[in-house]
């Protein structure tokens, strides 16, 4: 007795199914690339069922979820498909806070009674020598005859130097005047946390973990700085000092690079 194929079986791969969908609606792999900011190589790389080039399961799940809105497909059923082959999306584990500096608190001194009781005992005996020693002087000193006085000398004019005025202390909006010969980025978390990755243009990781809501990172280099936001729409961004009004829905997954000069251009 034989078994039918289930719907399931006879249903298209996820790449397959962007892929014709994307035919469908007239675009090209560079449209598709330019519209959601994913790599040409990595769009090619789905369309071929390898999502190894996506980085993991997070960011593969983000790049199909981009990919089936720019083909006008439902993405929901491609994400749950996407789950059922590579093993479900993984269970939340608890966020702490990174790179975190442990606070060393200093121990408060006791005082030193028996060194502040030979200081006061020491004082008291030369006070007491002092004393002793100017009266014996004045019975040896001429007295000075009656309604005269000694010469004033008349005291220099002092002059006040006015202190410099102190320099003002660099504070976030000091990025508004960022050089124009570097690339400065910088990153604030508003009502929710979210993962971040930053590098620079050697591949030098810059700063890997979580912003809280609240906190800030700023990067700087002299070429490009490369972006990785696990929850674009929880990041307000600012490059060169100008806002980046791009509008990233909750939990969307973004890789960006920016260069010296406009953002827009960046």
């Amino acid at each position: 007795m034989s078994i039918g194929n289930s719907p399931e079986d006879d249903r298209p791969s996820i790449g397959r199914a962007l892929q014709q969908a994307r035919i469908a609606a007239g675009l090209t792999v560079e449209e598709v690339s330019s519209s959601t900011r994913v790599r040409i190589p990595i769009v090619h790389a789905i369309e071929d069922d390898d999502f190894s080039r996506s980085g993991g399961d997070v960011y593969a799940r983000g790049h199909i979820r981009m990919l089936a809105r720019a083909v006008r497909l439902e993405p929901d059923p491609l994400i749950a498909q996407f789950d059922a082959e590579h093993g479900g999306r993984p269970a939340p584990t608890p966020a702490a806070p990174l790179f975190e500096a442990e606070r060393i608190r200093s121990e408060p001194r006791r005082p030193n009674w028996t060194a502040a009781m030979v200081a006061a005992i020491v004082a008291v005996i030369g006070f007491v020598g002092f004393t002793l020693f100017n009266g014996d002087d004045d019975s040896g000193t001429a007295q000075v005859a009656e309604g005269s006085t000694p010469d004033k000398t008349t005291p220099e004019p002092t002059t006040t130097t006015k202190p410099a005025d102190p320099k003002p202390v660099p504070s976030e909006s000091a990025i508004a005047a960022a050089p124009r010969d570097k690339v400065t980025v910088k990153l604030s978390a508003t009502e929710r946390k979210s993962w971040i990755s930053a590098k620079d243009h050697n591949g030098r990781q810059l700063f890997d973990g979580i912003l809280l809501p609240g906190d800030s990172k700023t990067f700087q280099d002299n070429e490009r700085v490369d972006l990785v936001l696990g929850d674009a729409g929880a990041i307000e961004l600012f490059v060169n000092g100008k806002k980046v009004d791009d509008r990233f829905e909750p939990g969307q997954v973004e890789r960006l690079s920016y260069t010296k000069g406009d953002p827009e251009v960046g």
